[in-house]
């Protein structure tokens, strides 16, 4: 059980210093907001998948290849922001909720209209 906590607690660490990170190197002018959604982390630490939502300017998938390209300085970020004995390998993957909750939109609508 205490190993569970743990594995949550240090996502939610990591899941702030991304945001911190996303903040500070990512939030340039403009109408762009990048925010981390979640961070789901393996058991052993040593893994830590990153969902990363968009809105607004470029899609999910620019902003993705630029963390992709700085993933090195992201974990050395992390290294020093986190204390952890091993830091985790970052997966980054955009968040699913957006087109989920567009798609739901989109089926209500359709329900509505063949109410009337």
């Amino acid at each position: 059980m205490t190993e569970d906590r743990r594995v949550q607690r240090v996502g939610r660490r990591i899941m702030e210093e991304m945001g911190r990170f996303l903040i500070e190197e990512f939030q340039g002018p403009g109408p762009r907001i990048v925010t981390v959604t979640r961070v789901e982390i393996s058991s052993d630490l040593m893994t830590a998948r990153v969902f990363v939502s968009v809105f607004g300017g470029d899609g999910p998938e620019e902003v993705l290849a630029r963390l992709e390209n700085r993933k090195a300085h992201v974990r050395r970020l992390l290294a020093a922001r986190v204390n952890l004995k091993y830091n985790p390998k970052l997966i980054f993957l955009p968040d699913p909720a957006p087109e989920y909750v567009e798609r739901l939109d989109r089926l209500i609508e359709m329900v509505k209209k063949h109410e009337d």
